[in-house]
């Protein structure tokens, strides 16, 4: 019976970045060493990197307590981005009229495991 590799996590709730934007960047570092994928991170343009960033670092933490891992050895597992509430805003238009503007946010999860 194969046991299964313990994993570390980390997550942030409530970002004001649409999904999309923030999917785009984790898909870039899924898979990578820890430390390739803060370089990545690091000189993105994009400005959800930093707080893709921020959370990379709090699951490398929690890795260096839950599984005495030292930061060399981890690699991102899992990383995903959910959809949070939407807030909804009216902008005026001609006429007396209004439209609507949805102003998305996301929650960002990312897993790190141990690779020896």
């Amino acid at each position: 019976m194969a046991v299964a590799n313990k994993e570390a996590k980390a997550s942030v709730k409530i970002i004001r970045v649409t999904p999309n934007k923030a999917r785009f960047v984790l898909n870039q570092i899924r898979g990578l060493k820890l430390e390739e994928a803060e370089r990545v991170l690091a000189f993105s343009n994009r400005d959800v990197a930093g707080d893709i960033l921020k959370v990379v670092r709090s699951a490398s933490a929690n890795a260096a307590l839950v599984l005495n891992a030292e930061p060399a050895e981890l690699r991102i597992s899992r990383c995903w981005a959910d959809e949070g509430p939407t807030l909804k805003r009216f902008m005026p238009r001609a006429q007396g009229r209004a439209y609507r503007i949805r102003k998305r946010t996301c929650s960002i999860t990312v897993c790190v495991e141990a690779t020896k």
